[in-house]
């Protein structure tokens, strides 16, 4: 998409003739080419509690997905002189957030990308992988066991209510010469988590229900018999 900077700057210098900026005098204006080529602006406004401040970028993010959202492309952020300016730290998390590393930041003598702004930046994958590491692990003992044997998952009582349970066996079948439980698991009241314990170690996981009947729940298909 092409950038045309002049213009981009023009639409921030307008924005920030409408900032509210009586304690600093300083006012800002910003305004951002959108993937869909749509503009958006804001500019600071300021508050007696200075801590609830608005930067000129915040206001900005607001229209962005107040008018239909995207992707920021481009961001120009002028002061009270209509010349280049450098967001603040917390904006800049901002343009990472709704315009990514590679969206364009208005600099003298270059626009620079986000991602040299803000290198290293905390982001949305950051929270993907910290969700993950929340669901069960393998203990490093067991490490080198992983992806064989058999975990199955059964029912039992505690405390008088129905829970899931299950054990995790070194056989991967009716023939297999190593026996013997690695590890037992934990008590769940939802039978998904018993399975997702059991998927975690081995593709192989075998649910024996209430009446004892077994059903693979495993990965796949299930193994033909003797595998």
């Amino acid at each position: 998409m092409e950038i045309d900077w002049e213009q981009l700057r023009v639409a921030a210098v307008e924005a920030m003739r409408n900032a509210y900026a009586p304690y600093s005098n300083y006012p800002v204006g910003v305004a951002g080419l959108v993937d869909d080529g749509r503009v958006v602006v804001g500019c600071n406004v300021e508050n007696a509690s200075y801590g609830v401040t608005l930067c000129a970028e915040c206001g900005m993010v607001s229209s962005l997905h107040a008018t239909g959202g995207g992707r920021l492309v481009a961001v120009s952020c002028v002061g009270g002189d209509g010349e280049p300016l450098m967001p603040c730290g917390r904006c800049r998390q901002l343009l990472f957030e709704h315009g990514g590393p590679e969206c364009l930041v208005e600099a003298v003598p270059r626009p620079l990308r986000v991602d040299e702004l803000l290198p290293y930046a905390f982001g949305p994958q950051d929270l993907v992988a910290a969700e993950a590491s929340k669901g069960p692990k393998v203990p490093s003992r067991l490490l080198r066991w992983r992806g064989r044997g058999t975990v199955f998952v059964h029912p039992d009582l505690a405390a008088g209510q129905r829970v899931w349970t299950g054990y995790w066996d070194r056989s991967t079948g009716t023939d297999s010469k190593e026996t013997g439980i690695l590890e037992e698991a934990p008590s769940w009241g939802n039978v998904d988590d018993a399975i997702a314990w059991g998927r975690v170690r081995t593709p192989r996981v075998v649910l024996i229900d209430e009446e004892g009947k077994m059903r693979w729940v495993g990965e796949g298909d299930p193994p033909a018999n003797g595998e």
